[in-house]
């Protein structure tokens, strides 16, 4: 097993995402690109909700309250996709096409 020591703590300074990429830049001028695809609840959201993140911390982690989805940069530095189960995954996903009462 393979452990991740950084020289530094990674800090989010921007995010943005696209139909097909998570595009992380780090205070310290490194940019993190990663598929959409690692993180479904992203990948199904709308471009308001994509848009709708923040800031944890001191820049630990990204947030998307609309979405229930944390990702820690840690994480993505380490290239881990997300451990949502698929069940998991299909009763969210079957709460968004759910009409409101």
């Amino acid at each position: 097993m393979t452990t991740l020591t950084l020289e530094t703590e990674p800090i989010v300074n921007q995010v943005t995402v696209t139909d097909e990429k998570l595009i992380v830049e780090l205070a310290d001028g490194r940019s993190l690109i990663v598929p959409l695809a690692w993180y479904p609840r992203l990948m199904h959201a709308s471009l308001e909700e994509r848009q709708n993140w923040q800031i944890l911390g001191d820049g630990y982690a990204i947030e998307w309250v609309d979405l229930d989805e944390h990702i820690g940069i840690e994480g993505l530095l380490a290239g881990r996709r997300s451990g949502e189960s698929q069940r998991s995954f299909e009763r969210w996903l079957a709460t968004r096409n759910t009409p409101a009462d």
